[in-house]
């Protein structure tokens, strides 16, 4: 599988709010560095899983519509909007950031992330 299809797969795969999915893409010594319209802040492996877990508290669904990406070798650059579904309100969709992130690939995994992001 290429680059461009793992990223692809990731974003449209519940990996966002499911820990255990999440764990079938990323790399155990991955690095996300995150700049966004709150600071900035830099993942690992247990702080990604984490995050899922607390997200998959808030929302019921999560959807990524991507509108570019990129790829030359093992660096894949991918922008796009996630949407989400709370669990107040399972029935409406809401915007809750915009994303822009190059992501380098290692073993097929996500090794390296270079995320912006500014909410709706």
């Amino acid at each position: 599988m290429s680059a461009k299809e793992i990223v692809k797969k990731f974003y449209k795969s519940d990996a966002l709010i499911d820990s255990e999915v999440l764990k079938d893409f990323v790399h155990p010594d991955i690095i996300v560095e995150w700049n966004s319209s709150k600071g900035f802040v830099e993942l690992n492996y247990d702080a990604l899983l984490n995050l899922s877990g607390e997200l998959s508290k808030a929302y019921v669904r999560s959807k990524v519509r991507i509108s570019h990406i990129i790829a030359e070798q093992d660096i894949v650059s991918v922008r796009y909007s996630h949407f989400v579904k709370t669990i107040e309100n399972p029935r409406e969709e809401m915007l809750l950031a915009h994303f822009i992130v190059i992501w380098e690939i290692k073993d097929n995994k996500l090794y390296r992330g270079y995320q912006m992001s500014q909410l709706s």
